[in-house]
């Protein structure tokens, strides 16, 4: 069935409507998302959905008409693999078969470097999201530098940060804790929650508009999967116990998936996270720490090192306490991380070159010993034919 209507209005522009999982974020704007990116003719009868789930080879896509559990594309027409959250063209494969045939542009994307120390690579970990909703537990100590990394992969995705305190009714220092995070997390909105008792749930969900997508990112135990059952309203996550010695908690959540809430919100639910090393995120970095940018234009010299050069800002605020010098440590410590990334990269990028200009020497000299062989092979013919006309 082809997902274009006939309006009744012939005339508008855009009198072609295109129907998809509303439950799952689908509105106008969507829609002018899809109209801006039209798919080839081989594909007329495609039809808009959304990623709500990645399996090992499998995608789970919702669409006007219903869930679809669909083999995990290689790449679409574009290139681009699939991630949760997508806005993808569903269409047939080559042999005919219901497939993911495109991926349209993110407007948002939440990523990481892949987890292994050795990879330089980007993990998408959800796309077109419209508020990070970083979760910190109440029950553990908090972690500084954690919350002030996550902000940064927040404010670097596109989409606006959230800090979501959770459990609160397990701490007798709730008040510190949450002056604590509302200083370090200077510009961002922070909701105190208590799924337990249902406190704050009503504050929460007025951040997430209708047709909005919120992502729930923080560590295994934190409270995410009891917090998304309260916002649903029913069981759609597994919880788990947390263990007493180190607060931590098993992964009860074990892939991304979208889940929807009334009024056409949407949830996403993320596995538990241990680490979270950034991806070329010099936009969070500016988003979170401003007050270093700012910092750096009262130094004397432009390329002043902030170590032990004369007029210093930064070593004038850390003497003066007005500068934490955790926070000026954290600070340098995400720059050697981000500098060590780039350097990977340009390493991986420069072997990725080489390999391809290996591949085209090689291919031209084929080429060039197979025109050689060619000119020969023709000349002997010819000098044959010569000969047989000579005896003649």
């Amino acid at each position: 069935m082809n997902s274009f209507a006939s309006s009744s209005n012939p005339s508008n522009s855009s009198a072609l409507k295109l129907r998809g999982p509303v439950e799952y974020g689908f509105t106008e704007a969507t829609a002018e998302l899809f109209h801006a990116n039209s798919i080839p003719h081989s594909q007329e009868s495609a039809r808009p959905g959304r990623v709500v789930r990645l399996d090992r080879n499998r995608v789970l896509v919702a669409s006007a008409d219903g869930m679809l559990h669909l083999p995990y594309p290689s790449h679409s027409s574009d290139g681009v693999v699939p991630a949760t959250g997508d806005w993808v063209w569903l269409g047939h494969n080559n042999a005919g078969e219901p497939a993911v045939v495109e991926v349209l542009p993110r407007r948002s994307a939440l990523s990481r470097k892949r987890a292994f120390e050795a990879s330089s690579e980007e993990q998408i970990l959800g796309s077109n999201i419209d508020i990070v909703a970083v979760v910190v537990p109440m029950d553990r100590p908090l972690t500084h530098n954690r919350l002030e990394r996550t902000l940064v992969a927040a404010w670097d995705s596109g989409a606006t940060p959230l800090v979501v305190i959770t459990k609160a009714d397990l701490a007798d220092l709730a008040d510190d804790v949450v002056g604590e995070v509302i200083l370090q997390a200077a510009g961002v909105e922070v909701v105190t929650t208590s799924a337990e008792h249902g406190d704050g749930l009503d504050e929460l969900m007025q951040h997430i508009p209708t047709g909005a997508t919120l992502v729930l990112l923080g560590p295994s135990g934190a409270g995410k999967s009891t917090l998304i059952n309260a916002l649903a309203g029913r069981q759609v996550q597994q919880t788990g116990e947390v263990r007493a010695g180190d607060r931590k908690g098993k992964h009860t959540t074990t892939s991304r998936e979208l889940v929807p809430l009334a009024g056409g919100a949407v949830l996403m639910d993320t596995p538990g996270v241990r680490g979270f090393g950034l991806f070329d995120a010099e936009d969070g970095m500016e988003e979170m720490f401003g007050d270093l940018e700012e910092l750096f234009t009262r130094c004397r010299f432009a390329d002043c090192a902030h170590q032990a050069e004369p007029g210093c800002a930064v070593q004038e605020a850390l003497t003066e306490e007005a500068l934490d010098p955790r926070r000026w440590a954290s600070y340098l410590k995400l720059q050697r991380e981000l500098a060590a990334l780039a350097r990977k990269h340009d390493a991986a990028a420069r072997r990725a070159y080489q390999r391809e200009w290996h591949q085209k020497v090689v291919s031209a000299e084929r080429g060039q010993r197979a025109a050689e062989r060619y000119k020969h092979d023709q000349a002997e013919e010819r000098a044959g034919k010569g000969n047989k006309r000579r005896k003649r």
